[in-house]
């Protein structure tokens, strides 16, 4: 019997998605709106999404679906306390973004510890033509070696973070937080993380105890010269303490890679900051080439394992 497999929003994964090992009728989409999905799936076994919300409105009007294979780590567009109830799988991906969302934050805290972007616009300015000696020190450059690094969320992207900065001969702390936490990890009290550490990396996830975590109570009790952040989740960070602890000057820069609202199609406040102690990027961190590869082929593994009776990765269970 032939599976029905619909991938609702391909254009969301630059990979190549290699042919199942069952009988399959494969569709893609490049993007579905709304009003698409119940259609779209109506005859479907399997479907395979990224960002398109599988509530529990839709879900009851689709009898055949049986499994739910997200083309990422996040499953927050699942209505997953339905899909256990009525006996859907749902599977994610699990550590394909290890090294890629690490070296992304590693990027962001060099540029702005050593401010390269200041730099370069003096440059771009004319500063160096006009200097008198063979160069300016216009900006402060910070090391890394011997400074401290925070890490909010010691899973694998946090540990691979903090493996990053002890190579570059950084202190690393990794937060406390109430369980679950991971064994074998010593932590810091969440406190002291803020007011000790020259760089604070966010990889948590968004859940409601941590919506809001950094907020201006927390800003000020950071270092003047510290650096946050986030290429985990919008949300994390209260976005308009942020920029007012930019523009009072409570920490030294920020890099950021999500925001609350994505894509920030009707404009959104931290679009409007330009200043070169602040790196915004279009939530890329986990898109290297290598990357999407591996979670494509993850994708096609969940699937594959499900179908033959040996399901991996499921949130549902």
């Amino acid at each position: 019997m032939t599976t029905q497999v619909v991938f609702l929003d391909r254009a969301s994964l630059k990979a190549t998605v290699r042919k199942f090992a069952f009988d399959s009728n494969y569709v893609e989409h490049e993007k579905t709106s709304p009003e698409q999905v119940v259609p779209r799936l109506q005859e479907a076994t399997i479907a395979i999404i990224n960002k398109v919300p599988l509530r529990a409105d839709t879900l009851r009007q689709l009898p055949k679906l049986k499994m739910i294979a997200v083309a990422a780590t996040g499953y927050d567009v699942v209505d997953v306390g339905y899909c256990k109830e009525h006996g859907i799988a749902v599977a994610n991906i699990r550590n394909y973004a290890v090294h890629t969302v690490p070296e992304h934050a590693f990027s962001m805290i060099l540029a702005l510890r050593r401010n390269l972007l200041a730099y370069r616009q003096d440059v771009e300015a004319g500063v160096w033509n006009k200097s008198e000696q063979f160069c300016f020190f216009t900006h402060p450059i910070g090391d890394l070696h011997g400074a401290t690094l925070g890490i909010i969320g010691e899973g694998a992207i946090g540990q691979s973070t903090a493996a990053i900065g002890r190579a570059f001969g950084m202190r690393v702390l990794f937060a406390d937080h109430p369980p679950p936490k991971m064994e074998g990890v010593t932590f810091t009290p969440h406190e002291e993380v803020l007011t000790q550490s020259d760089v604070i990396s966010l990889h948590c996830p968004l859940v409601p105890a941590t919506r809001n975590l950094i907020d201006i109570a927390a800003f000020r009790k950071m270092k003047r010269n510290a650096l946050l952040i986030n290429t985990a989740r919008g949300g994390l960070v209260d976005e308009a303490a942020l920029i007012q602890a930019l523009d009072e000057g409570l920490i030294a820069g920020a890099g950021f890679d999500v925001l609350t609202v994505e894509p920030p199609r009707d404009g959104h406040p931290l679009l409007d900051v330009r200043r070169p102690n602040f790196i915004l990027t279009p939530h890329i961190a986990w898109a290297s080439d290598g990357a999407m590869q591996f979670l494509a082929d993850q994708l096609v593994d969940n699937v594959d394992f499900w179908v033959a009776g040996k399901p991996q990765h499921l949130v549902t269970s």
